[in-house]
Parts: structure tokens; C-alpha cells; sequence
């Protein structure tokens, strides 16, 4: 699944010792495969080449320039959802007919700037949204392609923060408001309604939800087209699962085997939005550990990491495989693994990586990793507690490049303005 291997020992990112980039760059550090990263964005490639869809990795998961462009540069599109992510596709040249756009949220000059760079199409979630859009694009002269999201009511499986598919949550039209849109398009005079859109929720490990969100898309596809209304597109969204812990999720080759037979009912031009499936096993947190700490009911383990660099075990309480850099060298040793809950500096009792996870013995001064930590990892990071952003890195081979610097305290303060009287 991964380039992360142990080698006498050692963990190795492809052909790099994951303690050499610490001890180089610094920890908490962020460290990324190359080859993990397009071995992922192959298979999904290669599972669907019956239908040729256009696959758009999803700039939330993982937004770094360096990430996108490697993927643009395969032929990539883009999914984003905000006018800085629209600004980093641009950056790394992504073509803009292979950039979608959702959000429920677009302004005003989102909106303007995504129709000036002349994008593929805006994900539509609303009728407020739809007749701003034609609204703008009336006021710029420039005709503009738009998809409907569509909200199918389909229970994910997933956690309830990150399902976006059932009717309770803010995302999407309901079928029978897509329908009323699609009969009365013509009063949307500057826009092209081009397809359909759905993504239901993320980390979804079975293929049942998208199935019968996919039968349910492709059946209102079918019902328009008998109405007279031939929709070029059909987007499925992502929201594929990766293994974080015991997980088994179905593979690319599996997913593609059940939707593929669907989908090919329309014969619509297909769109996915994979995310997490690309970049979530291509990254690690490298921490450090910083002092071991034991209580009459407690074992802990405090690393320079914290909730700030990974907050995913904070706000879902999301399970990340923990390995230790080198491993620990005495193979006689009788020292028995122990219980810890590893925690960062951070002064909130939410700040911990893992509770009561059983680890084989380390010192003061110990490296360790934290798996599955390429998506949404650094993209949701903050400065909260001031603390400074990480640094990135990619290995590719032998080599590792630098494709951020971490961030300093002047960066801290850099927009900050004092007030000297008031």
C-alpha cells in the first residue's frame, strides 16, 4: 500500500531513512512518497480506463504545491472548493477545463475569478447559488458551465462529520429541486447546466453507499433524458477509504468493477473526485519524542507534535498506526511492550495522537511515525498555542526535497498589526 518499509531496523521512506530527514529537517515534519503518491492515482486510473474518466484529486486533502503539480503533470484535474485553492491550481498550470469547483459557501469574487479563468464547471448547491452565478456571469459577458450536486439521501457509513450525502446535512439539491431547475434552465441565460454531481461522504470503506447513490444519480440522468434534457457529465465525488488501522476497504479495482456497469448506462463523459484514496498513505508525521511520563494510572509518551500539525485523532477521534523510527535493537531484551496515551504540548486535553496504544520501549529523544498522515494532515493544520507550522518534504528514490519550509515566529506575526495608541 505504501513505500514505508523497515530495513535492518530502520524505517525508510523509498530509499531514504526517515531519521536522516529528521535529524535534517527538524521535527514535527511532514514526509511524503512520490512513488506512494502516483502508484494510488495510477490504480484508480487504471481501474476505470474502460470509461476514461477525468479524475480530479481533491486540493483539500492535500494542498501542497509540489503534490499538485506531480499530479497535474499525469494528467490530473483539480476539485477545489475555495478561492485560495483555485489560485494554487493555477500556480501549478492545471488547464482549467480539468478544474472543478464545489462549495456551498462561493462569494462573490470566488465566483468572478473562477469564471474569468474559465473553468470546467461550478458545482451548483443551491437556487440562491445558481442565479448568482448566471448573475455574474451576465455582468462579465462570459457564458459559464455549471453542474448540479446533487444530495441523494444516502446513509455512508462514515463518521458524521464527514458524510455530506444525507438530506440533514448542508450540501446539495434535493432530486425534485434539481428537476425544477433543469425544466425552467432556459431563464438561466448565461449558463449551460452540463451534468450531475454527488459526493457523499468521505472515508467510506464498502462500496453499497456509492452504489445506490450512483443507481439513484443515474437513474434521474436517464429520467431527464427521456424529458429532453441530455446531461454531458456525471461526477461521482470521491470519498474511497484508506486502511488507518484494521480497516478493509474495498480496492480501486473492486470499486470500479461495481460502479463501472452503472455508469456506462448514460454513456455520460465521468468525473472523480478522489482525495484521500491519493495522498493519505503517501505521508507520515515524523514527532519526536520529549519525555516519557509515568502516573499511578497512566503511561504517557510526549512528542513536539501536537494537535495543531494532525488534528484528526482530536476531532474524530481517528485511529493512525504509530510505528517507532528504529526499532528498538535488543532482541533479548526482556522489557515488555507498554500501554501509553502519546500526547503533544499542546494545553488542551484533547491533544493526543493515541490512547492507551501498546508500543514497543523508547527513549527520551526517540523518533516516531505517524502513518496515513498525507491527507488532511498538514492541510489541516493551525497555528493554535502559536506554534509554527511544519515543514514538508518529498522523497523520490534516493533523493528528498524540501517543498516547504517551516514556518518561523516571524511568519507568526507577519500579518499582525500593532496598534501603538488607542
Amino acid at each position: 500500500m505504501h513505500e514505508f518499509r523497515y530495513l535492518r531496523n530502520n524505517l525508510f521512506c523509498e530509499r531514504v531513512k526517515v531519521e536522516d530527514l529528521a535529524k535534517r529537517w527538524g521535527t514535527p515534519l511532514y514526509v511524503y512518497s512520490y512513488k506512494t503518491l502516483l502508484d494510488h492515482y495510477w490504480k484508480l486510473k487504471n481501474a476505470f480506463r474502460e470509461i476514461n474518466p477525468l479524475i480530479c484529486y481533491s486540493v483539500k486533502a492535500n494542498s501542497n504545491l509540489s503534490i499538485l503539480k506531480i499530479l497535474v503533470e499525469q494528467g490530473a484535474g483539480l476539485d477545489i472548493v475555495s478561492g485560495g485553492e483555485l489560485f494554487r491550481a493555477i500556480k501549478v498550470k492545471c488547464p482549467p477545463k480539468r478544474i472543478v469547483y464545489a462549495s456551498v459557501g462561493k462569494t462573490e469574487r470566488e465566483i468572478e475569478t473562477a469564471i474569468r479563468q474559465g473553468i470546467l464547471f461550478f458545482n451548483v448547491e443551491s437556487v440562491s447559488e445558481l442565479e448568482n452565478i448566471n448573475r455574474i456571469a451576465e455582468r462579465l459577458g462570459k457564458k459559464t458551465n455549471v453542474s448540479l450536486r446533487i444530495n441523494p439521501d444516502v446513509e455512508p457509513q462514515t463518521h458524521r462529520f464527514i458524510t455530506t450525502g444525507k438530506l440533514t446535512n448542508k450540501f446539495g439539491l434535493d432530486f425534485q429541486t434539481a428537476e425544477e431547475i433543469l425544466k425552467k434552465r432556459e431563464k438561466y441565460l448565461w449558463l449551460k447546466i452540463k451534468g450531475l454531481h454527488i459526493h457523499i461522504g468521505s472515508q467510506i470503506i464498502e462500496s453499497s453507499p456509492f452504489v445506490s447513490a450512483i443507481r439513484k444519480l443515474v437513474s434521474f440522468h436517464r429520467q431527464m433524458k427521456e424529458e429532453g434534457i441530455d446531461l454531458e457529465y456525471l461526477n461521482i465525488g470521491g470519498g474511497l477509504g484508506i486502511i488507518y488501522y484494521k480497516e478493509k476497504p474495498q480496492t480501486a479495482k473492486e470499486f470500479a468493477l461495481c460502479v463501472i456497469p452503472i455508469l456506462k448506462e448514460t454513456q455520460a463523459k465521468v468525473i472523480l473526485e478522489p482525495g484521500r484514496f491519493i495522498a493519505g498513505p503517501s505521508g507520515i508525521l515524523v514527532v519526536k519524542v520529549l519525555y516519557i511520563k509515568s502516573t499511578p494510572s497512566k503511561n504517557f509518551i510526549i512528542v513536539d507534535g501536537a494537535m495543531n500539525d494532525l488534528i484528526r485523532p482530536a476531532l474524530y477521534g481517528a485511529y493512525h498506526e504509530i510505528l517507532p523510527v528504529t526499532k528498538f535493537q535488543n532482541q533479548k531484551s526482556k522489557i515488555k511492550n507498554q500501554k501509553y496515551d502519546i500526547v503533544g504540548p499542546i494545553c488542551e486535553s484533547g491533544d493526543f495522537f493515541a490512547k492507551d496504544r501498546e508500543i514497543s520501549p523508547l527513549r527520551e529523544g526517540d523518533y516516531l511515525a505517524i502513518m496515513g498522515a498525507g491527507a488532511y494532515g498538514f492541510s489541516m493544520s493551525s497555528n493554535y498555542n502559536s506554534r509554527c507550522r511544519v515543514a514538508e518534504v518529498l522523497v523520490k528514490d534516493d533523493k528528498a526535497y524540501l517543498i516547504r519550509r517551516r514556518e518561523t515566529y516571524r511568519d507568526l506575526v507577519r500579518n499582525e498589526v500593532v496598534i501603538d495608541k488607542f
